[in-house]
């Protein structure tokens, strides 16, 4: 059984990203990207689809401490048997050409008894390669992939990996001050070597990259070390090659253990891009924001009729969903998906956060392009004729269309920062059409989406059901955060949408979203209520929900998209990028809410 979903720890190359268990075993990697298949499944099922296990062969060793090396994607997990202890660091370095996952254990004191157990599953756990032995490999061979396994010197190996438990096993002994190193490297199968490479070296200078790029951080309050620890993962969420980000590098994490709102979030949703390059900006780092803007303009050029929500880490738009059935799902929790019908769907509120994005750029300094400017106007008008349209909204809901609230405040976001872009830069604009724009979609929301009976702004024209979204209504600047509809909204949601101190996103027994179970408390609405508190001019009550909330991502700082206060675990895929942005935009809020010391 996979292990709690806040127990695994995330690496990475810029490339994919694995998750490593507290019990030392690599259970989800895919490779050689982000929305490849898997290698690695057994966080959706059984060690039989797929994992790497390294950890001291007594099962009753322990964990004494599980934490990332300095400001790093390093993770090191230190260990204690009794005949002593020892140290495995977990590293993806970041990639050149093929992608490898390095595992090295370094003893500390005594000597330590290790076993290697290494289950390569392609295709999501459903195909078991074919073994091959070399001088210093294994060779894992299924179709167009290959892993290539180093075997350490003096480390005895034995199994081919396509056997009757289909495992290559690896025993030895680490005494103090030695090291041995493993490596998994995926290329194309049709290539008939693997180029020479140095654990030792490929450590020092992964350290030293993400320890240069955490350098760069620009906030100096008192919650440095989850703000960093959010940055290091959503920069982890990005693809290097083209500057794509993926919202989470897994799928189908259940947001309700046993339940079917399991979901892919292995590509990049418009929104999801635009808040992390926000606060990727916000914390100083300017490159990815130029980079992303690059992929946008690949990824949406030729849409004619509006925007999709989603594409591939390449600006892929083919994204159907199927699922994957032999796969049981995380602690049974079925179906297992791959690729997301959200694709399919209208969502106006990306909008605005594309021009919320751009606009910040602009704002850090980075230069509108002609092109980008010419593209911008072009989304601009779709936008405008489509505004006034029913969608399926931020939340995706699968029961259809609706005049959503959030969605039309962000169409309210697009005309404002479309015309703030235009004033600042001179560029050409229809700026006429643009202010009138702006100013009947913020009288549409405040005559249809209030309701002035209870005082709250509800999640969709003639509904009365709250929507935590309508925390950001400060925060977008439609109103400013000391008006009585914005205050009135703030309380009933953090009333209503409680769920033991934590907030729903919304009721799904109030509307119904089309998709059947329960689900746990959304982690980013809880930092928008921090900010919401903040913004309103609640520092204490702020910071005490922003606390809690960080609390959930424990030693490790990762958080998922849910968490279940009553059981104390964390729901839905993980690491989260919208959870870890909403940490980031709050712990920013807080610091100008403070008042100044000294």
């Amino acid at each position: 059984m996979a292990g709690p979903i806040e127990d695994y720890a995330l690496i990475g190359d810029l490339g994919t990203a694995a998750l490593v268990g507290a019990d030392g075993s690599v259970d989800w990697l895919c490779l050689p990207r982000f929305d490849s298949p898997s290698c690695f499944a057994a966080l959706l099922g059984e060690e039989r689809h797929g994992h790497w296990r390294l950890a001291p062969a007594d099962r009753q060793a322990t964990v004494v401490e599980r934490r990332y090396v300095g400001d790093t994607l390093v993770l090191e997990t230190r260990w204690r048997t009794s005949g002593g202890e020892a140290r495995v660091l977990d590293l993806m370095p970041i990639r050149v050409r093929e992608p490898r996952l390095v595992r090295l254990v370094e003893g500390l004191a005594g000597s330590v008894e290790m076993r290697a157990e290494l289950r390569l599953r392609f295709n999501y756990g459903r195909v078991v390669p074919w073994v091959r032995r070399t001088e210093h490999h294994r060779v894992a061979v299924a179709g167009p992939d290959a892993g290539w396994l180093s075997v350490p010197p003096g480390v005895h190996t034995y199994g081919d990996g396509d056997g009757a438990d289909g495992c290559t096993r690896s025993d030895f002994t680490v005494a103090a001050g030695q090291r041995v190193a493993f490596t998994l490297t995926w290329q194309p199968s049709h290539l008939t070597t693997t180029g020479r490479f140095d654990p030792g070296q490929s450590l020092r200078q992964t350290v030293a990259h993400w320890q240069r790029w955490s350098d760069g951080c620009r906030y100096r309050g008192p919650w440095r070390a989850p703000v960093l620890r959010s940055l290091l993962t959503l920069k982890a969420l990005s693809y290097e090659p083209t500057g794509g980000i993926v919202a989470a590098p897994t799928t189908s994490l259940p947001e309700w253990i046993g339940g079917e709102r399991n979901w892919d979030y292995r590509f990049c949703w418009l929104r999801d891009s635009s808040l992390t390059l926000a606060a990727l900006l916000r914390g100083g780092y300017h490159e990815e924001a130029a980079s992303w803007r690059r992929w946008l303009l690949r990824a949406i050029a030729g849409e004619r009729t509006g925007l999709q929500a989603l594409y591939g880490v390449a600006g892929e738009r083919a994204l159907g969903e199927t699922v994957a059935e032999w796969l049981p799902g995380y602690r049974g929790s079925q179906p297992v998906r791959v690729g997301n019908a959200a694709v399919g769907q209208m969502q106006l509120d990306v909008y605005g956060e594309v021009a919320d994005m751009l606009y910040r750029a602009l704002c850090a300094g980075i230069p509108m392009e002609r092109q980008v400017w010419s593209l911008f106007r072009s989304l601009m008008k779709a936008m405008a004729g489509r505004w006034r349209e029913p969608d399926e909204g931020l939340w995706e809901v699968r029961s259809g269309r609706r005049q959503f609230v959030h969605s039309k405040v962000m169409c309210w976001v697009a005309a404002d920062r479309a015309v703030r872009m235009a004033e600042q830069t001179g560029l050409p604009a229809p700026l006429a059409e643009w202010r009138a724009l702006r100013d009947t979609v913020h009288a549409d929301v405040c005559t249809h989406g209030y309701d002035p009976v209870r005082g709250v702004f509800v999640q969709y024209y003639g509904g009365r059901g709250l929507d935590a979204s309508a925390l950001l209504l400060a925060q977008s600047g439609f109103l400013p955060a000391d008006d009585p509809r914005v205050t009135g909204t703030v309380a009933a949601v953090r009333e209503e949408l409680d769920l033991d101190g934590f907030v729903r996103r919304y009721d799904p027994g109030r509307g119904g979203d089309g998709v059947n179970g329960a689900e746990g408390a959304f982690l980013a609405c809880n930092f928008w209520l921090a900010e919401a508190l903040a913004l309103g001019g609640s520092p204490e009550q702020a910071t005490e929900v922003f606390a809690r909330t960080v609390a959930v991502g424990g030693e490790l700082g990762l958080l998922s998209e849910q968490w279940d206060p009553r059981t104390g675990r964390q729901l839905g895929n993980a690491p989260q990028a919208f959870t870890h942005v909403a940490l980031v935009n709050a712990a920013f809020a807080l610091a100008d809410a403070m008042p100044p010391t000294g």
